[in-house]
């Protein structure tokens, strides 16, 4: 159960993940408020990770965002190509009915 620290602010932190290459998933306490208005605390609330989980997650975090994209390029070209038949039904439609 995640029981939040208390900032230099006085507020209870709040818990983020750090994807950074040196401590990629790893979950860590910050200040609440952001930018110039925050205390600028900070802690971590997991331990340390070995050293070839270091290695390891950016690469898969590379590989899902690949994924991701292809699936997001797919779906824009699957809308294109619906769009483009419902055009197409469109225009031959109103062609043979004038014909």
């Amino acid at each position: 159960m995640y029981i939040p620290r208390i900032c230099q602010c006085g507020l209870p932190t709040v818990l983020r993940t750090s994807w950074t290459a040196t401590n990629p998933g790893r979950r860590f306490h910050c200040c609440p408020k952001i930018g110039q208005d925050s205390c600028g605390f900070n802690g971590f609330y997991d331990p340390p990770m070995c050293p070839r989980l270091v290695q390891i997650i950016p690469g898969l975090l590379r590989n899902i965002n690949h994924v991701q994209e292809v699936a997001t390029n797919n779906e824009r070209r699957a809308t294109t190509f619906k769009n483009l038949l419902l055009l197409s039904w469109l225009v031959f439609g109103v062609y043979f009915m004038l014909n």
